[in-house]
């Protein structure tokens, strides 16, 4: 059996599809009163909240390995309750920041502190370090409904983001196969490096519509940001993009090395995804 934690979101819930696809048990963390029409058909619900150990803990029977979210409260509790109730392994979904070491970046250390605390924990374990994801492209629709500009920040830097799905299926053979993931840390990709103009472009094509970006100034991307993150973050992600200090736009050969299929390009996830872009 698997626990899925944040099984849900956009990562947590592609390791439950692909957990499912395979034929394995699995249940699903989900918070206490949250949809469950949001769960994937076929997994067991489970209800609980990682910044309380304690209510994670009575869903860990029968569990051999477990999909990990980094920055929650009482990791290293949540991992000995795990300890105690025998689970063997560990998938941490960590970031393309974390081989960083740079702990004065708030968004780089909390994924260094919790690959860290789960190291200590005695358990195998398996880090994923991917990419921005290409469901980040969502935020665009209220632009998408609105019209033909997309304003888009840090519109000169390339990104080989990766689709969630990919992701769900390397945490799914890392959680399944035993010790051959064992100690691993995956930096993960998508198979394209493009700017958000490729991305646009890309969208223009699958949409069908006349579509063009606007850059927007480092100026405004803060104060844009500065509304929805606390400051830490907001200042975390300028200096990935801004300042240049994340390179994410490399293209990496890990999925296809570990799932023995390629990644999905940004076109195909486009296209899969046309209902919610139009």
């Amino acid at each position: 059996m698997v626990l899925v934690t944040g099984a849900t979101g956009n990562a947590g819930g592609a390791v439950v599809r692909a957990l499912v696809e395979q034929g394995q048990p699995v249940k699903g963390l989900v918070r206490p009163g949250s949809d469950p029409s949001r769960l994937a058909s076929g997994a067991q619900r489970a209800e609980g909240d990682l910044n309380q150990p304690e209510s994670v803990a009575p869903h860990l029977t029968d569990v051999d390995a477990v999909f990990l979210l980094s920055g929650y409260e009482g990791l290293a509790d949540t991992l000995a309750h795990m300890s105690d109730a025998g689970v063997k392994r560990v998938v941490l979904l960590s970031s393309s920041a974390a081989p960083s070491g740079d702990t004065s970046n708030a968004v780089a250390r909390y994924h260094i502190e919790s690959e860290q605390t789960v190291r200590e924990s005695g358990l195998d374990w398996t880090f994923l370090q991917p990419n921005s994801f290409m469901t980040n492209t969502l935020q665009w629709v209220p632009q998408l409904q609105a019209g033909d500009v997309i304003t888009a920040p840090f519109a000169d830097v390339a990104v080989a983001t990766i689709d969630p799905d990919d992701i769900g299926r390397v945490a799914a053979a890392a959680l399944t196969q035993d010790s051959r993931h064992a100690g691993q840390a995956y930096r993960l990709s998508g198979p394209d490096s493009l700017t958000p103009g490729d991305r646009v472009a890309i969208l223009a094509r699958v949409l069908e519509r006349d579509l063009r970006v606007q850059a927007q100034s480092d100026d405004e991307a803060r104060a844009e940001m500065s509304e929805s993150m606390p400051e830490p973050y907001v200042n975390a992600f300028m200096s990935f993009f801004a300042e240049g200090k994340l390179d994410e736009s490399e293209v990496l050969p890990t999925v296809e090395q570990v799932t023995g299929r390629p990644p999905a390009t940004f076109e195909e996830w486009a296209r899969r995804h046309v209902r919610e872009l139009r």
